[in-house]
């Protein structure tokens, strides 16, 4: 499929699929939705109702671009926990799309940890920085197997218009088993037909403000 680089409504840049007429991240703002999405309602969030533990272990699901293991890290620097995460994706980008990213220059002086995050090897844990480690591992989201294992899921498949069987109960089912009890799943997407599956998975789904160009977005608690 033809896919082309193109700039954000927060002046960063994305990759958008042009036969889908889809992006990895929102026109409006691909940093601003990850740390909205992310970061604000899931990582802070998930820190800020587990203090005292020091160790947490994070699932994204679409490992995509990079931007979320990035934002993550850069969050963690002056915090004393460190995280585990591990980034499923089935269709890793290419180098040349990377390349042309401008996250690691809106950022900050992140751009030798923005290559080693795509350089490194997949399905080898990597540490990252001195409290944040990354697996990458290819593989199609309907064969993850985990079990009881995360506290905090990053939900950001491709959007339900163009892949709707990424969205399903079935999906969600192995969602909630890979997280460990009173884990959390945040994503992007509130459609009736997604809280619906996650409800029917076992989630405790509720609808909060969504980041910018988008009223609303999904927590869903794995109840203790």
């Amino acid at each position: 499929m033809k896919r082309k680089i193109i700039e954000t409504g927060d002046g960063s840049k994305t990759i958008k699929i042009l036969d889908w007429n889809e992006q990895y991240h929102s026109v409006h703002g691909a940093i601003s939705e990850a740390r909205h999405v992310y970061i604000d309602a899931g990582l802070n969030y998930v820190l800020n109702n587990n203090v005292g533990q020091n160790l947490f272990n994070v699932l994204e699901i679409g490992l995509g671009t990079g931007l979320n293991v990035l934002l993550t890290s850069i969050y963690l620097e002056k915090l004393e926990i460190e995280v585990n995460y591990i980034g499923v994706e089935a269709y890793p980008v290419e180098e040349e799309e990377y390349l042309n990213l401008n996250y690691p220059e809106l950022l900050g002086d992140y751009k030798d940890m923005f290559l080693q995050i795509h350089q490194i090897p997949w399905s080898i844990p990597k540490r990252i920085t001195d409290n944040f480690s990354l697996e990458k591992v290819q593989l199609l989201f309907s064969d993850i197997t985990y079990e009881n294992k995360f506290d905090l899921i990053y939900f950001d498949a491709f959007g339900p218009r163009v892949q709707p069987e990424l969205w399903t109960e079935e999906i969600f089912k192995k969602m909630y088993s890979s997280l460990a009890p009173g884990g959390v799943l945040v994503t992007y997407s509130s459609k009736g037909d997604v809280r619906r599956a996650m409800m029917a998975s076992g989630f405790n789904v509720k609808k909060i403000p969504g980041p910018p160009g988008k009223r609303e977005m999904v927590r869903a608690l794995k109840l203790p």
